[in-house]
Parts: structure tokens; sequence; C-alpha cells
């Protein structure tokens, strides 16, 4: 079997997908690489004129998870598709940076749905400004109930959600 040598602009291409997204296969650099790399840096930028994943072929071979609020801990599955498969790489890589920041998980929610609704609103708002994204994120049921904001009441102070914010998510440890 005889491998092709990569032309410098597919390894540049590559490396870019890798880093802007989750790789891509040999087609799509090809076809990339031909469009130009500033333009594919401006549709990477620009996720708007892209076509969403069709969420309904997944679900037609994983149909299991058409309530993924039933299937406590398993509704990852969608968003791992949504990965592989979405014409939108870096805002997908950006939805996922977002979701390691701003931690949240089953062990604790209890509710997939609200995970899910800050992971779409990572999607949707990851390559906007860190203020909105932080004020949806203050906003969530997800991370009000992972930060255990829930039981903050005037006799019974807990302050894990304010300190975190203030820590982990704006000004730092010490400020």
């Amino acid at each position: 079997m005889v491998l092709k040598k990569a032309s410098p602009d597919i390894d540049l291409m590559a490396h870019l997908m890798r880093r802007a997204g989750f790789g891509a296969t040999r087609d799509e650099l090809e076809r990339r690489s031909n469009q130009g790399y500033e333009e594919t840096i401006e549709e990477l930028l620009n996720p708007g004129t892209q076509t969403p994943v069709d969420i309904y072929e997944f679900l037609r071979y994983y149909p299991m998870w058409w309530k993924p609020g039933t299937m406590g801990g398993l509704g990852q599955a969608p968003w791992v598709w949504t990965m592989i498969n979405t014409p939108a790489p870096l805002q997908e890589k950006l939805c996922l940076f977002y979701h390691n920041i701003f931690a949240t998980g089953v062990a604790k929610v209890d509710h997939y749905d609200e995970i899910q609704d800050m992971i779409d609103m990572f999607r949707n708002k990851g390559l906007g400004h860190y203020k909105e994204i932080l004020m949806e994120v203050a906003k969530s049921p997800a991370m009000i109930y992972w930060l255990d904001n829930n039981e903050n009441h005037a006799d019974s102070v807990n302050e894990n959600w304010g300190r975190e914010l203030l820590e982990l998510f704006t000004m730092g440890v010490g400020n």
C-alpha cells in the first residue's frame, strides 16, 4: 500500500482542524485546502451559515435517546454525535471548552435536560462575549443546583456559588 504524502497546505489545514475542532477527514481537508486558509478561518468563526447536524439521523439509529431526561447519565451520546458530525467544529469545541470550565454533571443535577440546555447555550453563545455566557450560566438551573445556590437562604448562607463565581469564573483566587 502506497501512502500519498500530504502537501504543506493539507498539513496546515489538518493542524487547524485539530486545534479548532476534532480533526477532519482527508476529503474535508482537501476541500478546505482548496477553499483557502483565510476562508476556512472565516467559516469556523461564523458558523451561522452552516447547516446544523441532523439529530434525527442519530435518533434513527439510537431511538432510546428520544427523551434524554429519562436516561440519566446517558444523555451525552447525542452531543458526541454532534461533535463528530458537525459542520461547525469550532462551535462544538468551544461548547466542550465552556462545559469543562462551568462543570456540571448528572451525578448531582439529576436532570440531564438542564445540563443539555446549558450545553445548547454554550453552542449558541460560545463565540460571543464571556460576560453574556457568565450571565446565562448564573441563571442556569444546572449550575444553581451544582454549586448549592438552591440551599442559599437568609438564615442559612451557602457561599459556594458566590465564591466559585469570583474565584474560578471571574477574578481569580485571592482577589
